[in-house]
């Protein structure tokens, strides 16, 4: 997070009253839970009953474009609209919750559903916490 951070503080114009350490730790957990979704989708694929975990994989894929799309716009602070990343914080959680769900059910069987369950939940609170700033 060290970069995201010092591209955040080396910003040169005023970012208002947004809490800057949330939106870091946003933008870390959105960039994170990405990856981790992505690459569980693809251990998914790596199983031998692949069929059973079919809406896992779509699950992953979904979540894993919300959370890459919202990090990505997090990032960018010019021409801020709070009304657009309240919505995109508020899908990008939904995402991050309905993924965590669905790879709990498998966690118990696969190990990467597991990490990708926690990797959701964290971005899901990273979400609800920046939201609560932006009030």
């Amino acid at each position: 997070m060290t970069h995201i951070r010092s591209m955040i503080d080396t910003y040169p114009k005023d970012l208002g009253d947004l809490e800057l350490t949330k939106l870091a730790q946003c933008i870390s957990a959105c960039f994170e839970c990405a990856q981790t979704c992505t690459a569980c989708a693809d251990a998914c694929l790596a199983e031998d009953m692949v069929a059973d975990l079919a809406k896992c994989i779509r699950t992953n894929l979904d979540c894993a474009d919300i959370c890459a799309a919202t990090g990505n716009v997090l990032s960018r602070r010019t021409g801020f609209d709070p009304n657009v990343t309240r919505a995109l914080l508020e899908a990008c959680r939904a995402a991050c919750k309905s993924c965590g769900d669905e790879c709990e059910q498998h966690a118990g069987m696969h190990d990467h559903c597991q990490v990708c369950a926690e990797a959701c939940r964290r971005c899901e609170k990273a979400c609800a916490d920046l939201m609560t700033s932006l009030a």
